[in-house]
């Protein structure tokens, strides 16, 4: 009898699994075109402004995603209060800062700026000024060695040494970290050593110039990545001709050393008396930007995760002109309501996915990937538990520098041999089922000089190990970051082709019996 019972019920989940398959095609044609146009006019409308994180025309694309979800029967996430993930936006104002040096008192704009966004309100003394070459100590090359900096101020050139050609500490004709985020780096390293504040000199920035003085004064709207664990230390930094009076004679000698990225030999280490005190305070507005995500929950595997995403930020309106983003990524953002429209009408008529389905929609891609970082700092999700990510930025035109025949039936597909083993079968199986698109693996050549793993919201689930897919239609020229970017220009049966072929490899991969495999390492390589 108990044999019996156990062949039903496998049969069982053979029938439904087989079904579950079978109504992929049938659910994958509820996205069409005229759908997809239909939320692609609002998104990119004028009403949105160009979307830019943090201002009122993101806060009305947000809305208007929400409103959907809201009226597709999406479910919030529990840990949320309501469908959106608020997350933390500043923006500095100068209140005041002085620079004293031998009891001479430096000139704001012309001697000197402090960098709001790396400054907190706080002062500091010394009694005496190192010279650390470019700041760094790393295995590969320290500025460091044989120098105690307890208790005084450091000096500094931005950027990092080479040697014949390739960075000492990359290896590579690409720079390291100590150039980039390199700043925040380079103080929290001199505030471990016990430095009590740093006097930082950017060799290819003699003067301020009227931007630099402003920027100094207010800033732009920006996302806090302080480590708060670590220490920090204020700065300032100097003009060249300021510069000059406090390290003194060798200075153009050490200014060239660093405009070609020469190490800087030990012989240059100095450390001379020189009392200095700097004083700084700022106010601070916090603005929030929001992700936007709603559930569709599992069955017998509710507790596994699918993310569909794409990005609703764009780079709003300057000069009375809009930005308007309509494939930038517009067309992704459409892309997954359109797909959750699919998976909910699934759902309603009894074909509800074996795993939770996540739609999200972030903000902040533009600025630098924003939403998709602070999701995967904080994820609603268990990040253990989500299976993959499959994000969508730019799915309705074409590349216009594609020359081939097959330009209006291909998709970039990037990912497909990373971290998991299992994504090319499940993508290409789902493709050559149904919407036979040519599935373009250009851009996950290693050598790729456009770096379009890096560049987009699937980095940041990818970084942190999950599986990811990112389609994409390669337009990087043409109306790339242009006003022109707008509707008129999507290709509209392509665009629903893209976005049914991506629905299809999301249902396999929400209904197959196993996680995907996580058995590829990471690439080396980061942003």
């Amino acid at each position: 009898m108990k044999k019996l019972l156990l062949l039903a019920n496998g049969l069982l989940c053979i029938s439904i699994t087989f079904s579950q398959t079978g109504d992929a095609s049938k659910y994958a044609s509820v996205i069409t075109g005229m759908d997809l146009k239909k939320h692609l006019s609002i998104i990119a409308s004028d009403e949105m402004e160009g979307r830019e994180t943090g201002t009122e025309g993101q806060r009305r694309a947000a809305a208007y995603i929400e409103s959907q979800f809201r009226a597709l029967g999406l479910s919030p996430a529990d840990a949320l209060k309501g469908y959106q993930q608020l997350y933390p936006l500043y923006q500095d104002s100068l209140q005041t800062t002085e620079l004293t040096i031998n009891g001479t008192t430096a000139e704001f704009g012309k001697d000197f700026i402090a960098p709001l966004n790396n400054n907190e309100t706080g002062k500091f003394k010394g009694k005496k000024i190192v010279f650390v070459g470019y700041g760094i100590d790393d295995s590969k090359y320290s500025d460091y060695e044989g120098l105690d900096v307890k208790g005084k101020v450091v000096v500094f050139f931005l950027g990092e040494p080479k040697k014949d050609g390739k960075y000492i500490i990359s290896g590579t004709n690409r720079s390291s970290e100590w150039t980039f985020p390199g700043l925040s780096k380079k103080m929290a390293i001199a505030a471990d050593k016990g430095a009590v504040g740093a006097l930082i000199i950017n060799s290819n920035q003699e003067m301020f110039n009227q931007r630099s003085v402003d920027n100094g004064k207010k800033t732009g709207v920006y996302f806090p990545r302080t480590n708060a664990a670590a220490k920090q230390i204020n700065f300032a930094q100097l003009s060249h001709a300021f510069a000059r009076t406090v390290i003194g004679n060798n200075f153009d000698t050490l200014l060239k050393i660093c405009k070609i990225s020469m190490p800087v030999d030990k012989q240059w280490a100095m450390e001379k008396k020189m009392k200095l005190a700097f004083n700084f305070e700022k106010s601070r507005s916090v603005i929030n930007a929001s992700n936007v995500l709603g559930i569709i929950e599992g069955t017998d595997k509710k507790d596994e995760f699918v993310f569909l995403t794409g990005h609703f930020d764009h780079l709003g309106k300057h000069d009375g002109k809009i930005w308007y983003g309509a494939d930038d990524d517009g067309s992704g953002t459409c892309a997954v309501i359109e797909m959750a429209t699919a998976f909910a009408k699934a759902a309603a008529e009894g074909h509800r996915p074996r795993r939770t389905m996540v739609f999200m929609t972030v903000s902040g891609e533009e600025k630098g990937l924003w939403g998709s970082e602070y999701y995967s700092d904080h994820p609603v999700f268990p990040l253990d538990k989500t299976s993959v990510d499959l994000n969508t930025d730019m799915i309705g035109r074409i590349d216009t520098e594609r020359k081939t025949d097959d330009t209006l039936n291909y998709v970039y597909v990037i990912g497909h041999d990373k971290l998991s083993s299992d994504l090319p079968g499940i993508n290409e199986g789902a493709n050559n089922k149904n919407t036979k698109l040519v599935l373009d693996y250009k851009f996950d050549d290693p050598n790729d000089p456009n770096r379009i793993y890096f560049r987009s919201d699937h980095y940041n689930f990818a970084r942190k190990g999950i599986p990811i897919l990112f389609f994409y239609d390669g337009m990087l020229k043409s109306d790339y970051h242009k006003p022109t970017d707008t509707i008129e220009k999507i290709n509209w049966d392509l665009y629903e082709k893209r976005a049914r072929m991506i629905f299809l490899t999301a249902w396999e991969i929400a209904n197959r019996d196993e996680m995907l495999k996580r058995d590829i390492p990471l690439p080396a390589a980061t942003r």
